[in-house]
């Protein structure tokens, strides 16, 4: 028997669990989901992938950021992680923010770069001691070019110049390479009489340095294009041709050469003019001129491996870093499968 004083409290007890059950039970629908679609960013179909990220940029920031974010720092599946924190990159805000902050020290390679790539494209000069501290420690090779952009993008500081200078001159050439790739994205004019002497000699990193000077554009770098055009190897004339073209020398020429490079050298077994056409097509599309780019669709569809592979490469470069540049090729293409 339930005395009278037990009864308010057995009330309220019984109140409070009917409570919590249909708190559990009432869970919205596109809370579910969302959380099926991040467990499913692992699965090991393509397809399921595919369509859960889908769903994950399209869910509406104010429900999805926290819900991301917890499965960013926590969830059991390091693969996943990674995937939650690229997407999350595209909601933004403060919470997003405070998130990459953290991301710059964790241990999952994948997070700490896609955290470096976050600060590249949202500068912040407070950052700046943090990515510097970093050019001793982080040795990953799938994550120090990422250092390199971020630091890049800071490189109003005259530390960070100085800093990416000596490691211009010091570092592995495959590091070297990638570091030359950023200081041409940014333009860096501090950077013109090192890559000057870098594509004045004949090593393994002169077609990355002339294609940084063409995009810089300072008239210094000249000399040494006009050079490079009586000196390298076949293979490697049309990466002089869009350097050239990019300081804006004989442009028109410039660029039909390359695009006929494209075309002969798609059916030819000699690959390395090819190569270099489909590099010179991707750093003449980043400055607007989309010819040659356009052409990689002309060369690429149904094409042998060897063809396709480059032209994949390539086509995907202009698609990660110009994607308004691939949407206009996109409108301008007569076959879009």
């Amino acid at each position: 028997m339930i005395s009278v004083t037990s009864g308010p409290i057995l009330f309220l007890a019984l109140s409070l669990f009917v409570t919590i059950s249909m708190a559990g039970a009432q869970v919205p629908s596109e809370v579910r989901e969302l959380r099926a679609a991040i467990s499913n960013l692992g699965d090991f179909d393509h397809d399921v992938r595919v369509e859960a990220a889908r769903f994950v940029r399209r869910a509406e920031a104010a429900a999805a950021v926290p819900i991301l974010l917890e499965a960013a720092r926590r969830h059991e599946d390091n693969y996943v992680r990674y995937r939650v924190a690229v997407l999350s990159y595209g909601f933004r805000g403060a919470q997003i923010d405070l998130f990459f902050r953290e991301a710059l020290d964790v241990s999952n390679d994948r997070i700490r770069a896609v955290a470096y790539d976050y600060a590249e494209h949202s500068p912040d000069g407070t950052l700046v001691p943090r990515l510097l501290a970093a050019l001793d420690g982080e040795k990953s090779e799938f994550v120090r070019p990422a250092l390199f952009r971020a630091l890049a993008a800071h490189d109003e500081d005259a530390e960070v110049q100085e800093k990416l200078l000596v490691h211009l001159d010091h570092e592995e050439d495959f590091f070297r390479s990638a570091l030359i790739e950023a200081l041409g994205d940014y333009r860096a004019d501090y950077a013109v009489e090192h890559l000057i002497s870098i594509a004045a000699s004949d090593g393994p990193l002169r077609d990355d340095a002339l294609i940084a000077l063409g995009k810089i554009g300072r008239v210094s770098a000249l000399p040494v294009i006009s050079a490079a055009q009586g000196e390298v190897a076949d293979g490697l004339q049309p990466v002089v041709s869009a350097a050239a073209c990019m300081l804006g020398i004989d442009c028109e020429n410039q660029e039909q050469y390359i695009i006929q490079s494209l075309r002969i050298g798609a059916t030819s077994r000699n690959r390395d003019g090819f190569r270099s056409a489909t590099r010179a097509a991707v750093a003449l599309a980043m400055v607007g001129r989309l010819g040659a780019a356009e052409v990689l669709f002309e060369v690429g569809m149904g094409a042998a491996e060897s063809v396709r592979a480059p032209v994949a490469l390539a086509l995907g470069t202009i698609a990660l870093r110009r994607p308004d540049i691939m949407q206009m090729m996109f409108e301008k293409a007569d076959r879009l499968e």
